[in-house]
């Protein structure tokens, strides 16, 4: 039998497997205004999987109603408050009529078109959700495999089925994502609307609120460590790790004793604080390094050493908390220089989480902040504030975090002032 005649002996086969529906009568007899609760009940039923057999009941028919389960039944359907049409006696008035041969599921699918079941629904619903996460899958295969664990936690969360609602909206916005997590981290660094347009072409793509920022944010503060946060200052920050700037001069980060600008050469030889801007940083970086930069975490210890050491305090840069964008600019820029950065910072949960957090962005060696510097700190500052908070750890010295445990007190950066100006005036 050659391949044409196998076809149509199968169609003739399914033809005969398909009795034919009377179309003129069974709309006549099932497809009327009234009997259409009934058909979508019916509907249901197969869509669920369910058999169409038992009763189906309508609370306060109509006279119309009535009249038409009367027409389909060819009896009364009963003259109770409410209507009750056994599926049974439907199946076999259309299968004894020769309405349909193949009952009241043939029926009502020539009536209304095939019933797709919830459970066929539900897998192909199923499969374009992850379908939808090919981009991102596709990302940390071939670029970014440090994206693993945070795409599971966004797929576990649900933040993107509430936010997009539909696969096909879903696989838009994460290849969008994809395609910004390629470019990330910028460097140089370039202004968000800036990069927003080059990369989706449109400078607003990355505006805050909109579903696109949202994703791409939390990726690249993945990609950068960029702690935990709110708030727009936050999210200036957040973003301006990443290399995209909101804001290049609300960004700043203090110096002392450094010098590679005319502003900075000026600042180290009055023994004056600079400030300087993540703008500064990124349109004119110092043109020099020196050989060794100190990093404090507070403030008071830049200023302190300003004056006590004045123009002979050696290069100290002061991160004011949190490393800001203006602070990783310019640590990244010297140490890729050469410079050797030496880092001291609160002996206190947050402190260690600041301490780490640099360190996952820029390398450095700590400067009196191991486990023996706190232990004698605790000793000499018999009166220190009971360590609060949930404990880390702290990569540079594994023996920290369980040091100021067993010590259970919190030591400023200020309470060791006197023993970080000796380390600075030598």
């Amino acid at each position: 039998m050659s391949e044409r005649e196998d076809t149509s002996e199968l169609r003739d086969i399914h033809r005969q497997a398909a009795a034919p529906v009377d179309r003129d009568r069974l709309t006549r007899l099932l497809g009327g205004p009234d009997l259409v609760w009934l058909v979508d009940r019916v509907r249901r039923r197969m869509a669920r999987g369910e058999p169409l057999t038992g009763p189906v009941t309508l609370t306060a028919p109509t006279a119309g109603q009535r009249t038409a389960a009367e027409g389909l039944l060819g009896r009364a359907p009963g003259a109770g408050r409410a209507l009750s049409v056994r599926l049974d006696a439907v199946d076999a008035v259309l299968r004894r009529s020769g309405v349909s041969p193949d009952g009241l599921a043939a029926a009502v699918t020539a009536l209304t078109g095939p019933v797709d079941r919830l459970a066929d629904v539900r897998e192909r619903e199923e499969r374009a959700w992850r379908d939808a996460y090919a981009p991102l899958d596709e990302l940390i295969r071939t670029r970014r495999p440090e994206l693993a664990d945070w795409a599971e936690r966004l797929r576990a969360d649900g933040l993107v089925r509430r936010i997009a609602r539909t696969p096909r909206a879903a696989k838009s916005l994460l290849g969008d994502t994809a395609e910004a997590l390629r470019r990330l981290p910028a460097e140089p660094a370039v202004s968000l609307p800036a990069f927003a347009a080059g990369t989706f072409g449109d400078a607003h793509a990355l505006d805050d609120g909109t579903p696109l920022a949202t994703l791409v944010l939390a990726g690249a503060r993945t990609l950068t460590g960029f702690p935990d946060g709110s708030g727009a200052e936050w999210r200036r920050e957040a973003w301006a790790a990443a290399g995209l700037l909101k804001d290049a001069l609300s960004s700043t980060v203090l110096a002392l004793g450094l010098r590679g600008t005319p502003a900075l050469d000026w600042s180290a030889g009055e023994g004056e604080p600079a400030v300087l801007t993540l703008r500064q940083l990124t349109r004119c970086p110092p043109r020099t390094a020196p050989a060794l930069v100190h990093v404090c975490e507070n403030p008071a210890i830049l200023a302190t050493a300003a004056e006590t050491l004045g123009a002979a305090c050696p290069p100290l840069v002061c991160l004011q908390g949190q490393p800001s964008a203006a602070a990783l600019t310019l640590l990244r820029h010297l140490h890729a220089h050469g410079a050797a950065l030496r880092y001291h910072g609160d002996f206190d949960w947050g402190g260690l989480r600041i301490a780490s957090a640099l360190l996952r962005r820029v390398p450095w060696h700590p400067w009196r902040y191991m486990a023996a510097d706190y232990r004698t700190a605790v000793a000499a500052i018999p009166l220190a504030t009971t360590l609060t908070g949930t404990p880390t750890t702290a990569a540079w010295d594994p023996d920290l975090s369980a040091a100021m445990t067993e010590g259970g007190v919190r030591i400023e950066e200020e309470a060791v002032l006197d023993d970080l100006l000796a380390d600075l005036g030598q």
